[in-house]
């Protein structure tokens, strides 16, 4: 299928081949019939990525500081390597999208095949939408009307928040497309609307509409304009969809409104604020945010558990509804704001320079002829090093920034690189030159060319893509943790060990491979050991999916773990019992500041502290190992020093977590043969233990492992 996308990086926008998405549980597939470009959103999208990187700063101070923050504590090399991975990732461009269900998720009972919808979905020839993003349509609104749902929904959520009453007098700053949808909506609500705008073709269409518009550029000052037609009193509200980026707008909103009036913002705009402004009139102030309530919430929107009517009346679905209602009933007329309709194929007509495109609302027709293709091939793999080939499952910043710059480094043959979005793996197959990109990862584990799968999804797909790969006869690496539970461990250690001799299953606890840890494990000798690892994880807020225990396992399981595996190889020995303690008063609910107590057969006591409440200045992560009168720290994976060493005082490099040497043998395994990185045995006593460790903070107790 074809998607439209900008690159970041070129500053180009580019009508992309991908694979056709899969449909999801909780979600619906839709073949796409027309799309509505948002001039005002899409064009800051495409002069951002067409800006270079001084500008690109410039637009992002907080970004800049989060490079400098990282600067300091990771060092410049991979800082610069993450920032340009990052400009790498093309946007998808497009959020209006009309069409037709083609396949329906798990768990979606309101939508059925052929079912006409719109939705949130990108400028794309089939989308994969959640089902509380989407809406049908009705019979008598045509495709391209409803795709106004999306835009029309921005200016309804902000007129909810503006809570206008009958007779009341609205400003509308701005007459884009939400705002002259905003304008006429307030109209059929009763009010007296006012709107403002440099266009006079927009200014035009708003008069046209029964709405009183001004062109400040004819010389009319909208203040005063705003004080005559309200007799002096002021408006009652001023709702503002306009971009600027000064801040001279909401000033102005601010002297037009009356004592005590509302001002919603809606739009981009310089928010320098005048406390005087506010402070004389005892102004209210609110941003309103995207569609409406459930928007940015992971529950409502991408797991599908709505809010209840009684108690939240307007959620982003019922606003959609709301909107198609209107143009139903003939309440709001988008055609007049209908400019042009342009083929996909000839989408540069809209996109070329959008500055001096004159149109109101842009419209996309799509082909109705449209095939599902989910392999699209992306070129031949030119360096093939024996044979062995790998599949790539999931294609997220980690894999982008760390596993194929890896790979690429010992010429590691890809054959495909799957996402179930499709757009991601086409982009990331590009990068690592993959002879194909997918969004059904089941492709390569029926093809025998390929010896090992790679899996690097959500950390609540992991079990069952590593027991598909064993049941398929493939090798897998899969990256931390191995799973979320003991019977999903249960049942992949039954499949490991029914699996042919010659697969492996490894788990990406690089950081036993760094040169660093390898160099600690060689000075401190056998015996027992005391071990202090500190990891200053840096805060992750609680709706990230990480903490999700159904979905990332929280920080412990799907983090944590990572220094338990360390603290295994370092003491050369298993996990025996494991006590956990965390801070605050309900240290049950707290697991991002925690301290875990290891004891291993071999008599060494390890530590981990992991804590989620340090400064980001300081070395992310440090390690500490005494035995037999020596000690050796590792700072940040860029120093070691050895005190008591004979013949060792330090090491430094950049910072090296072991991913390099980690995929470098796991490549050689591929093409060679031999043993697993890590002994099957070490990854399930590493698995069990991160269990143990939530375990024990219920229990306020030590617990041990099997």
């Amino acid at each position: 299928m074809k998607q439209i996308i900008q690159d970041l990086k070129s500053g180009a926008t580019v009508l992309e081949e991908v694979p056709v998405p899969q449909v999801k549980s909780g979600y619906v597939l839709i073949q796409t019939t027309r799309t509505l470009v948002s001039l005002g959103t899409e064009r800051m999208l495409v002069e951002f990525g067409k800006a270079n990187l001084i500008d690109k700063a410039r637009q992002q101070p907080d970004k800049v500081k989060q490079v400098l923050d990282k600067i300091k504590t990771d060092g410049l090399q991979p800082t610069l390597e993450a920032v340009f991975n990052k400009l790498g990732q093309p946007l998808p461009l497009g959020y209006c999208n009309v069409g037709k269900v083609v396949a329906v998720g798990r768990g979606v009972t309101e939508f059925v095949v052929g079912d006409r919808v719109a939705s949130n979905g990108n400028h794309a020839e089939y989308v994969c939408v959640p089902k509380n993003l989407v809406a049908k349509i009705p019979d008598n609104v045509t495709d391209e009307e409803a795709t106004f749902t999306v835009i029309g929904s921005i200016g309804l959520q902000g007129i909810r928040l503006l809570n206008p009453q009958l007779g009341e007098c609205v400003v509308v700053v701005g007459l884009g497309l939400i705002g002259l949808v905003a304008a006429e909506l307030l109209k059929a609500n009763g009010c007296k609307v006012i709107g403002v705008d440099f266009d006079q073709q927009k200014v035009d269409i708003a008069k046209n509409k029964g709405i009183y518009a001004i062109n400040p550029k004819n010389g009319i000052d909208p203040v005063k304009y705003v004080e005559e037609i309200t007799g002096g009193v002021g408006a009652d509200g001023v709702l503002i969809t306009a971009s600027a980026k000064g801040d001279e707008v909401i000033h102005q909103a601010c002297l037009m409104s009356r004592k005590r009036g509302r001002v919603v913002l809606v739009g981009v705009i310089g928010l320098n604020m005048r406390r005087d402004d506010f402070y004389k009139k005892e102004l209210s102030f609110q941003v309103s945010c995207s569609y409406g309530a459930g928007r940015y919430d992971d529950e409502y929107e991408n797991k599908g558990h709505d809010y209840p009517l009684a108690y939240v009346r307007w959620t982003e679905k019922r606003n959609f509804e709301t909107i198609l209602g209107a143009i139903s009933s003939k309440i709001l007329d988008v055609q007049p704001l209908i400019t042009e309709e342009v083929d996909l194929a000839n989408y540069a007509e809209i996109y070329g320079d959008m500055r001096k495109h004159g149109s109101i609302a842009s419209i996309l027709k799509f082909p109705v002829d449209s095939t599902i293709e989910r392999v699209v091939p992306v070129g031949e793999n030119r360096v093939m090093v024996g044979s062995g080939k790998l599949g790539i499952i999931g294609a997220g910043n980690f894999a982008s920034a760390t596993i194929i710059p890896a790979l690429q480094k010992v010429n590691a043959p890809i054959k495909y690189i799957a996402s179930a979005q499709g757009l991601t793996a086409k982009v990331l197959a590009k990068k690592a030159k993959a002879e194909n990109a997918t969004s059904d990862y089941r492709v390569m584990l029926n093809d025998p060319e390929i010896n090992m799968v790679i899996i690097t999804t959500r950390h609540n797909l992991h079990a069952s893509m590593v027991m598909e790969t064993l049941e398929a006869g493939k090798s897998v690496f899969v990256e931390k943790p191995l799973c979320l539970n003991e019977e999903e461990l249960q049942n992949i250690e039954n499949a490991y060990m029914k699996a042919n001799d010659k697969i492996t299953l490894t788990v990406g606890f690089n950081r036993r491979f760094s040169p660093f840890a390898v160099k600690m494990k060689a000075l401190v000798g056998g015996g027992p050991k005391n071990i202090v690892a500190t990891m200053n994880a840096g805060y992750i807020p609680l709706e990230v999916w990480v903490q999700d225990m159904e979905v990332g396992g929280g920080r412990i399981i799907g983090e944590a773990c990572h220094f338990i595996d360390l603290c295994s190889f370092l003491a050369d020995s298993k996990v025996i019992a494991v006590c956990m303690n965390a801070l605050g008063e309900n240290p049950q609910e707290n697991t991002d500041n925690v301290s875990i107590l290891l004891k291993y057969e071999n008599g060494t006591n390890a530590v981990i502290n992991y804590f989620a409440n340090g400064s980001k200045s300081y070395a992310k992560e440090r390690v500490e190992v005494f035995s037999q009168e020596k000690v050796l720290v590792l700072d940040n994976w860029r120093r070691l020093e050895g005190f008591g060493v004979k013949g060792f005082s330090k090491m430094t490099g950049t910072m090296d977590k072991g991913h390099k040497r980690q995929f470098a043998l796991l490549n050689e395994r591929v093409q060679k043969g031999g043993e697993a990185l890590i002994p099957f045995e070490s990854i399930v006593n590493t698995t069990r233990a991160s269990f143990a460790c939530i375990e024990s903070l219920k229990k306020k107790a030590w617990v041990e492992i099997r």
